[in-house]
């Protein structure tokens, strides 16, 4: 399976259909004890950008990591967004978002890359748990993008397993190229920009809850050097 090509992206409006848990009554979710106002794509995004302003800045809450809260977990999750991010361990999805256990759904790959299990992951938290965000994490300095670059300018293609994680990555490296950019930066960029519209172009169901509002899919990089997410791409929900 390959990235597909991306196309441009569409203008992201918000997002005003909430979540509502069938365990917690129609206005609240037993889990986490947030209102349905809280779980809106929108919202949802806001309280992840907002975790990471506090993680850059020094200044984390550390929410929802004590042994209280994961006694509270053990009947059931709710998780507010799915993430599915690159397994490079200098990217701690919980700890750069501000987020704690039961939080947030994540899923990691080498080069955040997409098969039929994490489209079958990432459906189960948008139908299964009730997400109403999914974020495609990709980040600076990526391994599985420097290596298909090089593969492509220098013919270094790995002779084990590790060369499917070249033949995921090359075609978001050519569609970068084919419209002028030259920079890993800009490489990262598109390859999350591919994820993202081969998400959405491959899940029926994750399709169906953007159209109607119900879910947001967005597209960051995060930025090893001062922790900060930026935004690349966003679809049902507008990045503040």
């Amino acid at each position: 399976m390959t990235t597909s090509a991306p196309g441009s992206d569409p203008q992201p409006t918000p997002s005003t259909n909430a979540y509502r848990s069938t365990n917690a009554g129609p206005n609240k979710n037993a889990n986490t004890g947030t209102s349905a106002d809280d779980r809106t794509p929108q919202a949802v995004l806001q309280q992840l950008l907002d975790g990471n302003d506090r993680f850059v800045q020094g200044k984390a809450l550390r929410p929802h990591q004590d042994r209280d809260r994961l006694s509270s977990l053990t009947q059931g999750q709710a998780p507010k967004a799915v993430v599915l991010a690159c397994s490079d361990s200098r990217v701690p999805v919980e700890l750069l978002f501000d987020q704690g256990f039961g939080d947030v759904f994540v899923i990691r790959t080498a080069g955040e890359i997409v098969d039929m299990s994490v489209l079958a992951s990432l459906e189960f938290a948008v139908e299964g748990l009730g997400v109403s965000l999914v974020v495609v994490l990709g980040h600076e300095s990526c391994g599985a993008v420097k290596a298909a670059s090089e593969a492509m300018s220098q013919g270094a293609v790995p002779e084990s397993f590790q060369r499917v994680l070249v033949e995921k990555v090359a075609p978001s490296v050519m569609v970068a190229r084919s419209e002028g950019h030259t920079t890993t930066d800009d490489y990262e960029k598109q390859h999350v920009r591919s994820i993202v519209d081969h998400v959405v172009g491959r899940s029926p169901e994750i399709t169906a809850k953007l159209a109607d509002c119900t879910v947001g899919v967005v597209g960051l990089r995060y930025l090893l050097e001062n922790g900060q997410v930026e935004a690349v791409t966003a679809r049902g929900v507008a990045m503040p």
